[in-house]
């Protein structure tokens, strides 16, 4: 039952998350941009610790602390959605970078380096997260295409570890992350 409301919580929340930033995509009113975006990384951080404790019940050090450290870039996003893009602390960069570490660096300890086929999407998915995340959060839309990497390992990492509401979650993810950056390509030329 647990499980279940926790794969609901994340799986909702983040493809809030995909759903809101396509909205902000298709607008050209300024003020809807920014409706969009800020509610964006609101539902964004309201998702995260149902994927953190997922992550962490599955031994997934390395997907958990990129997560969990992916808050930070969800905060930058915030304020610069907020505030406007350049008035950022500029420190939430190297704690974020420092979680990566800490999160390889501890997975490789617990598995004696890396052993499984999870490590591996894992690593996708922290690829695509942060580059995603950091991206995006700068406005720079590339965001979306790691995005893409992410969606697709972590789909793949729920389907392997019987998350079967994630594993949907992401593919629909997915459809909404090509749909922004589709949009975006489209308003750049």
């Amino acid at each position: 039952m647990f499980e279940s409301l926790l794969q609901f919580w994340g799986g909702s929340f983040y493809l809030l998350n995909k759903i809101f930033f396509s909205q902000a995509e298709r607008n050209n009113d300024q003020e809807k941009i920014r409706f969009w975006r800020i509610n964006s990384w609101i539902v964004y951080l309201i998702g995260l610790p149902a994927w953190v404790i997922i992550f962490l019940s599955e031994r997934n050090w390395i997907a958990a602390s990129v997560e969990g450290s992916g808050a930070l870039a969800m905060i930058i996003g915030l304020i610069i959605a907020i505030r406007g893009k350049g008035k950022e602390p500029k420190w939430f960069d190297y704690i974020a970078r420092l979680a990566i570490v800490v999160g390889i660096t501890y997975s490789l300890y617990d598995f004696g380096g890396i052993t499984t086929v999870t490590q591996l999407l894992e690593i996708g998915v922290t690829i695509g997260f942060l580059f995603g995340t950091y991206q995006l959060a700068k406005q720079n839309p590339t965001g979306y295409l790691w995005f893409l990497l992410m969606n697709s390992s972590n789909a793949i990492l729920m389907l392997v570890q019987n998350y079967p509401w994630l594993f949907v979650q992401q593919l629909i993810s997915l459809g909404f992350v090509l749909d922004a950056f589709r949009v975006q390509k489209v308003k750049s030329r």
